[in-house]
């Protein structure tokens, strides 16, 4: 059977790609936030990078280009348990390779095996996402194709631990969240086109399968991700950037020891002597 990937044109892959690299780049700076804070601070940092890069940056970006997938003559559902599931892979995925990225000192072995997992994350999420469809006709893979799809989403997770591990400039991160957004987009259309569709004999192609329609399910989502992206942006708009973060944790640090020092010395000091008055003058 025929398959039209690009059903809208260029509207769905340049919005997909735009997300992405939204997401990614909301995701890079939450985890350079995290890495100069400890404790409870840097655990909600990391969640929220997660959510950005695995919300954002992957599921939305699968999703909207899947609004572009369609073939012909065919209706699509959508599994509403199992497409949720698939976005709670991706974010999971996400918080796992931040949490490993987020670590104040990395080594390169930790970082690949933090690469491999994410990126095994990413894959598992985009092939449950096409698990999530319905249609009357069955779906095959080209298995060297959906290789090549997993190779490149642990290329790109990696690359992406390594730039939340050492970007710090602006527009380095800003570059690094760009080249992110075309990795995922790589992997979310290789995988695509790996893809078969066949009809099955005896079932018609206009008879409805169950689910949720794609417009009605998926828009919604998509919309509420996108706004705790506004949100997650306009909060580190106001938030101190990791410079100003380190720059108080020092000083906050030099003021403790002053304080300290300064209580030392007071408790050193012999007590002064009493004097007693006569009360005869």
């Amino acid at each position: 059977m025929e398959i039209h990937h690009f059903t809208f044109g260029a509207l769905t892959p340049g919005l997909a790609y735009m997300m992405s690299c939204a997401g990614s780049l909301l995701g890079l700076l939450c985890t350079t936030r995290a890495q100069v804070l400890t404790g409870r601070s840097r655990i909600q940092w990391l969640m929220a990078g997660a959510l950005a890069i695995g919300g954002t940056g992957i599921w939305v970006m699968h999703f909207i280009g899947m609004l572009g997938f369609s073939v012909p003559s065919t209706t699509i559902r959508y599994d509403i348990p199992l497409t949720l599931f698939s976005a709670m892979i991706a974010i999971v995925a996400a918080g796992i390779g931040l949490y490993i990225a987020g670590a104040r000192s990395v080594s390169a072995g930790r970082l690949l095996f933090g690469g491999l997992l994410t990126g095994l994350g990413v894959a598992g999420m985009h092939y449950t996402g096409i698990a999530a469809m319905n249609m009357n006709a069955v779906i095959s893979y080209d298995p060297a194709v959906v290789m090549a799809s997993i190779g490149i989403a642990i290329v790109a997770a990696t690359a992406a631990l390594w730039g939340a591990l050492h970007l710090r400039n602006t527009w380095a991160t800003i570059g690094a969240a760009l080249i992110m957004g075309v990795a995922v987009s790589a992997m979310h259309y290789t995988g695509m086109f790996a893809m078969h569709v066949a009809g099955v004999e005896g079932l018609e192609a206009s008879t409805v399968p169950s689910g949720a329609q794609p417009l009605a399910f998926l828009v919604p989502i998509i919309l509420g991700l996108s706004l705790s992206t506004i949100c997650l942006l306009t909060t580190l708009a106001v938030a101190p950037t990791p410079q100003e973060m380190q720059r108080e944790a020092q000083l906050m640090e030099q003021l403790s020891r002053r304080n300290a020092s300064r209580s030392l010395r007071l408790n050193s000091q012999p007590p002064p002597p009493i004097r007693r008055q006569n009360p005869h003058p």
